[in-house]
């Protein structure tokens, strides 16, 4: 067990950071941020940063002296980052083992399948000849009247739609190849959903797992807008989702917390899509909305405290301040049962997460 007044190091320093140190501080840990960003969303609420490179050995051997535990708070921090300081004796939560898994797409959905979850179809692509036979082979798996339907995305480093091509019936193969522009890549089917929920799970170090209800994600070019807790989805298929949530991360022998996003199909199946094995932003109306949010939760599960309850007072709707939503910021102080999140960037730029704002309404 890691006590309170030690100190967690967290590699990134975004705002899942800012509020993984702010869940921190309140149940008395320190947080230090590794982050090659000056002035990132995370620095600003903790006095120990360190500003270096993720392959700076020498800057996160100076770290690892200065942490009593580690975690990350995006899944494309480098796994050979996390696995120098658990050489260097730390404790990395989740491990990083699970951050090759999860940071690559044709690795992850490798392990579902092992472990018996359901996904799109899929085939690793090494080339256009390689992406040709690809489609050819997720069309006859979809249906004599598929035809050229799909996803290509690149196996690494891809988030918020980067990173991904949509393929139709008139795509040029060889122009969608180009622009992924990788040596590997994954093809996977297209999903006709109904919806994309998700379900964040959290597991303890003895063991203990406690889950958020499945919630509704709305995408606007490809940038979550919108979460609505709970989803808005039958009884009986959101304890599943929650199951698949649980069964994983057991099958990962999760310490941490971890993000299984999901398709609904029009029939009613469940596919997933992605993991992320940290706090996500479908997860932001946890703050306000349950009695344990997902940044203290996380706190409690890699410091091997009990898990808090993952229960939930009110029904919520969290809407992303993308760009120049935050601009709208005043508005959202005038609206009593709104609650307001900026996350202290200074630069607006299309695209980026400025904020949030959770809508609080009574329990269905």
């Amino acid at each position: 067990m890691i006590l309170p007044g030690a100190t967690i190091g967290i590699l990134g320093g975004g705002q899942l950071g800012r509020m993984i140190a702010g869940a921190a501080a309140r149940l008395g840990y320190r947080s230090h941020i590794f982050t090659p960003e000056t002035d990132s969303p995370a620095s600003q609420v903790t006095p120990f940063t360190t500003i270096a490179e993720f392959n700076d050995e020498a800057a996160l051997a100076r770290f690892a002296a200065a942490v009593d535990i580690v975690t990350f708070e995006f899944e494309n921090v480098p796994a050979e980052t996390a696995e120098f300081l658990a050489a260097q004796g730390k404790p990395v939560a989740p491990d990083p083992a699970i951050l090759r898994i999860t940071q690559d797409r044709l690795r992850e959905k490798d392990f579902l399948r092992s472990v018996e979850v359901g996904t799109a179809n899929y085939r690793e692509v090494t080339s256009l000849a390689g992406l040709q036979r690809a489609v050819r082979d997720l069309a006859q798996l979809s249906g004599p009247n598929a035809g050229q339907r799909g996803v290509l995305k690149t196996v690494r480093l891809g988030y918020d739609g980067k990173g991904q091509v949509m393929l139709g019936p008139k795509t040029a193969l060889d122009k969608a190849w180009r622009r992924i522009g990788g040596e590997v890549a994954i093809l996977e089917s297209f999903v006709d959903f109904a919806c994309e929920i998700s379900v964040i799970v959290a597991r303890n170090g003895q063991g203990a797992i406690a889950n958020y209800p499945a919630v509704e994600n709305q995408h606007v070019d490809h940038i979550l807008d919108t979460t609505i807790a709970p989803a808005r989805i039958a009884p009986a298929l959101a304890m599943r989702a929650e199951a698949i949530a649980r069964h994983v991360a057991e099958r990962l022998d999760l310490v941490g917390l971890l993000a299984v996003e999901m398709f609904v199909t029009q029939d009613g199946e469940l596919l997933v899509n992605e993991l992320a094995p940290r706090p996500h932003n479908s997860g932001h109306w946890t703050l306000d909305a349950c009695h344990t949010s997902q940044f203290e939760q996380v706190v409690r599960a890699i410091c091997r405290l009990p898990l808090g309850s993952a229960e939930y007072h009110s029904d919520a709707v969290m809407k992303n301040l993308i760009g120049r939503d935050v601009e709208k910021w005043r508005e959202y102080l005038n609206e009593p049962t709104a609650k307001l999140h900026l996350y202290g960037k200074t630069e607006v730029r299309p695209g980026r997460k400025m904020g949030h704002v959770t809508r609080l309404l009574p329990r269905r």
